[in-house]
C-alpha cells in the first residue's frame, strides 16, 4: 500500500484547481471592469470553455495511449507560459480584446486534457492506497472544494491588491507547481496496453469505443444530461450574473471572491462527510436532495436582492449540499466503466457535462440585455430547479445504487 501517489495527486489538484478558480474570477472581472459589457464578459467565458470541452472530449484516446501522467505534465507545463502572457502583455500595454481572446482560447485548450488526465488517475490511486473508491472520490472532492475556496478568497484579495491581469501571474505559478508534483510524486499509470495501430483511423476507432459504451449506459446518459444542464446555469451565474450583481450593488471583487469562498468552503464539510461515510449512504436520495438545496435557492436570493447575511447563509447551505455531489458522480462513473476505457469514457463524460458551459456566459448576458438582471436570475433559477427534478422523474437514476464494475476496477 502506498499513499505517496495520492498525496501528490491531492497537492497537484489543490494547486491547479485553486489557480483555475483564480483565473475564473480574474478574467471575467478584467473584461467587465475594462469594457463594462456583460456580452463581452460572456464571450470571453465562451472562448475559454468551448476549447476546454472539445479538447477534453477528444483527449481520451491520448490519455489511454500515452498515460495520464504524461498528458497532465505536458498541458500544465505549457499552461504556465500561456497564462503568464496576460500579465506580461498588460504590463507593456499590449493586452487588448483581440489578443486576450486567443490566449483565453489556448488556456481552455490545455486545461481540458489536463483535468481529464488527473481525473482518470483516481481508480489507480484508490487501488494503490487500498481504500474504497467512494472514500478516494470523497477526499478528492474535499480537496477540490478546499482549493476552490482558497482560490476564490485569494482571487478577490489579489484582484483588489494588484489588479485582475497581474493576479494571473499567480495562476501561472500554480500550474508550474502542479506539474512538479505530478512529475515527482505520481508513478506512470497505464490504463490499457498501448495500441499497436496508429493514425487517424485507429484514433477514431478508440474514441468511438468510448462513445458507444457511454451512449449505451442509461445511468451515465441520464447523469450526464442532468449535470450538463445544471452546469449551464452555474456558468451563467458565476461568469456574468453574479459579477453584474456585485458591480450593480456597489461592491467590488473582494465580495465576489468572498461569495465563492463561502460556497466552496461550506462544501468542504459536505465532501469530508461524503469521504467518511459515503459508501454507507443511499446515493440517489442524497444526490437528489443535495441538488435541490444547492441549485434554485442561490439564484433566488440574488434575484430578490436579499440582505448579505441571508445570501451568506443560503450559499453555505447550498455549498454544504454540493459537497456530496462529485463523490457520488465520480464513484458511479468509475464503477460502471471498464478499466481499458477509463481515459476515453471519463474524458467524454466530463466533456459532455461541460458541453453547455461555453454558452453559459452568453446566455446570462443575453437574458440581462433582454429582461434585466433580476428576471435573468429568476429564469435561470427556475430552469435549474426543473433540471434537479430529473432523478424523481427518470427511472435510469435508480441504477445509481448498483456497483457494476467496482470489483473489476479495484482488483486489477
Amino acid at each position: 500500500m502506498s499513499r505517496r501517489p495520492f498525496v501528490a495527486l491531492a497537492i497537484a489538484e489543490t494547486l491547479s484547481i485553486s489557480g483555475t478558480r483564480l483565473s475564473g474570477i480574474a478574467v471575467p472581472w478584467l473584461v467587465l471592469s475594462t469594457t463594462g459589457s456583460p456580452m463581452l464578459t460572456g464571450l470571453v467565458a465562451m472562448m475559454e470553455m468551448l476549447p476546454y470541452v472539445v479538447a477534453k472530449a477528444l483527449g481520451g484516446p491520448l490519455i489511454d495511449r500515452l498515460g495520464p501522467k504524461r498528458i497532465a505534465l505536458i498541458c500544465d507545463s505549457v499552461s504556465v507560459m500561456t497564462v503568464g502572457l496576460v500579465p506580461v502583455l498588460h504590463l507593456i500595454g499590449m493586452l487588448t480584446m483581440p489578443i486576450l481572446l486567443p490566449i483565453v482560447f489556448v488556456m481552455g485548450l490545455l486545461r481540458g486534457p489536463s483535468d481529464a488526465a488527473k481525473q482518470s488517475m483516481v481508480p489507480d490511486i484508490a487501488k494503490l492506497a487500498s481504500v474504497p473508491l467512494e472514500r478516494v472520490t470523497g477526499v478528492v472532492g474535499a480537496i477540490e472544494r478546499l482549493a476552490s475556496t482558497a482560490g476564490a478568497a485569494g482571487a478577490g484579495a489579489l484582484i483588489a491588491l494588484i489588479g485582475p491581469s497581474q493576479a494571473l501571474a499567480v495562476n501561472a505559478l500554480t500550474f508550474a507547481a502542479a506539474a512538479v508534483m505530478v512529475a515527482a510524486g505520481i508513478p506512470r499509470l497505464r490504463h490499457a496496453p498501448k495500441a499497436e495501430a496508429a493514425g487517424i483511423t485507429a484514433y477514431g476507432r478508440e474514441l468511438a469505443e468510448g462513445w458507444l459504451f457511454l451512449r449505451r449506459d442509461a445511468v451515465l446518459v441520464a447523469m450526464t444530461l442532468m449535470v450538463a444542464t445544471t452546469n449551464l446555469f452555474d456558468q451563467a451565474l458565476a461568469t456574468v450574473l453574479l459579477p453584474v450583481w456585485i458591480q450593480g450593488s456597489g461592491h467590488g471583487p473582494v465580495l465576489l471572491g468572498t461569495l465563492f469562498a463561502i460556497f466552496s468552503g461550506a462544501s468542504i464539510a459536505g465532501a469530508v462527510i461524503a469521504a467518511m461515510i459515503g459508501e454507507r449512504l443511499p446515493r440517489l436520495a442524497v444526490y437528489t436532495v443535495a441538488f435541490l438545496l444547492t441549485g434554485f435557492p442561490r439564484f433566488l436570493v440574488f434575484a430578490l436582492d436579499s440582505p448579505l447575511a441571508l445570501i451568506f447563509v443560503t450559499l453555505a447551505i447550498g455549498g454544504f449540499a454540493s459537497g456530496f455531489l462529485n463523490p457520488i458522480l465520480s464513484a458511479v462513473l468509475f464503477e460502471r466503466t471498464p478499466k481499458p476505457l477509463i481515459g476515453r469514457v471519463t474524458s467524454l463524460n466530463a466533456a459532455f457535462c461541460w458541453a453547455l458551459l461555453p454558452v453559459g456566459g452568453l446566455v446570462g448576458g443575453l437574458l440581462i440585455n433582454a429582461w434585466g438582471l433580476s428576471a435573468a436570475l429568476l429564469v435561470t433559477g427556475l430552469a435549474y430547479f426543473a433540471a434537479t427534478l430529473a432523478p424523481l422523474a427518470h427511472g435510469s437514476f435508480r441504477g445509481f445504487e448498483k456497483k457494476k464494475f467496482a470489483d473489476n476496477i479495484l482488483s486489477l
